[in-house]
């Protein structure tokens, strides 16, 4: 039977593995994803994750456990040598080792883009994986725990100042999120005010959320400002050393967690392989979502997803490519399983076409704005578009599931205010008191 590799398990990966088990017949082809991570991240549900909204178990989808008939490797592709169709994995333990493949679908997806800034690499933390949720949260909690017991001062003011680079929906989607879950956290602190906590959003550009309308997006800021958080447009940030924050237009101030959501880029994995990369560093593919160079074919090899420059044929894209995002991934995936099936039964594939559905962003507990063309909504109906979108939009149905039920026992008994930030050092307690032999 041919192979079908599928780098990458996020979005268009498991998307791409799902439908590929729907539609192929037994005996006509075998999958396989690698992935260094054994579960697809629904990324939407991240700043709720970091908000405490949402477990975050419930906001991943087990790749095994929904990919019955797939063979899933957990481990990294080193590199990919198409013309020998021949890829190299890289185990977290053991030697590496050739993989064979007859198809390949690229689908790894997009990392943070981040820029030579002063102290960025050392302090920042960036909000594409689950992990990344889970640290946020654990911070926000524990450094109210450490404020709550200091008395009012520079240490006291930079454990309650957090800082979001980037005015992109990722990043006013956390920025509103985490000052929900601060004011909510007042309650809990008798020590702590509203006015003690500073938020400050940095956005390099005029306006924040390009995808909506500029109308839009000033009631956006405007509702942040009513809530006590500052967003400084038209600023960089210059220096992030020791998390001290200093900005183009000359303020400075300190602040314990600095949460980066600057733009994306291709996975970096793309230059350790021989296919067609365009300027930006993505992979080359056409309306069909087969890969090309220039207007040449590269028989057998896919891609989708974050990681590829797919044309947008609507007109609606950035530069005439679709714009990085679930909403393009699912769905290009999906079509790419269906040519991929149609190929190998001798059939044409079809070309990629889905014209922008609008956007939806939450805004923190009962805050949302959502837009469409001209129509836009606004506060807490669009809030709860938001959360009904991606709730049914979130893959498989258990999962599903466990996601309402989370929002539906947060709305009972509110949601779980406790910190396990000691998770990252869970050995410390028993080595502490562990009985040693004598020297």
């Amino acid at each position: 039977m041919p192979r079908i590799l599928i780098v990458g398990g996020g979005y268009a990966g498991f998307y791409t593995a799902k439908k590929l088990e729907k539609w192929l017949r037994p005996g006509e082809a075998e999958v396989t994803v690698v992935d260094p991570r054994p579960y697809m991240t629904y990324q939407p549900f991240l700043p709720e994750v970091a908000a405490g909204s949402i477990e975050p178990r419930h906001a991943v989808v087990s790749q095994r456990r929904h990919l019955r008939n797939t063979e899933v490797i957990t481990a990294e592709v080193a590199e990919i040598d198409h013309k020998k169709k021949v890829a190299t994995i890289k185990p977290a333990l053991g030697k590496a080792w050739k993989l064979e493949y007859d198809v390949l679908v690229f689908a790894a997806g997009a990392v943070s883009r981040t820029f030579p800034i002063p102290g960025v690499a050392d302090v920042a933390i960036g909000l594409k994986n689950i992990e990344e949720a889970i640290e946020v949260r654990d911070r926000v909690l524990t450094n109210f725990d450490k404020a709550s017991d200091l008395p009012a001062g520079k240490e006291r003011d930079r454990l309650l100042t957090f800082t979001v680079i980037g005015g992109g929906f990722a990043g006013i989607e956390i920025f509103g999120e985490l000052r929900s879950l601060a004011s909510e956290l007042i309650k809990y602190y008798p020590s702590i005010t509203f006015e003690d906590i500073h938020f400050h959003l940095i956005e390099a550009m005029d306006r924040i959320m390009p995808e909506v309308s500029l109308k839009t997006s000033h009631w956006v800021l405007k509702h942040l400002a009513e809530r006590g958080a500052i967003v400084h447009l038209e600023t960089q940030l210059t220096s992030a050393v020791g998390g001290k924050v200093e900005m183009s237009n000359g303020e400075k101030f300190e602040s314990d967690l600095i949460i980066w959501t600057a733009g994306v880029m291709a996975n970096p994995m793309l230059r350790q392989t021989d296919l067609p990369l365009d300027d930006r560093g993505r992979l080359t593919v056409g309306a069909d979502l087969r890969v090309r160079n220039g207007e040449t074919i590269v028989e057998g090899a896919w891609g989708a997803g974050d990681a590829c420059a797919v044309p947008d044929l609507t007109g609606g894209g950035v530069k005439g490519f679709c714009v990085p995002n679930a909403q393009h991934a699912v769905r290009q995936a999906k079509l790419l399983a269906k040519n991929v099936v149609g190929v190998i039964r001798g059939d044409a594939p079809a070309e990629y076409f889905h014209k922008n559905m609008g956007a939806v962003a939450g805004l923190g507990l009962y805050h949302g704005v959502y837009q469409s063309g001209k129509v836009a909504f606004k506060g807490f109906i669009a809030w709860l578009m938001h959360r009904g979108y991606h709730g049914l939009a979130v893959p498989m149905w258990e999962r599903k599931i466990r996601v309402f039920g989370n929002w539906i026992i947060n709305f009972l008994v509110h949601r779980d205010v406790v910190s396990i930030q000691d998770r990252v050092t869970p050995r410390a307690s028993f080595e502490e008191f562990a009985a040693r032999p004598k020297a």
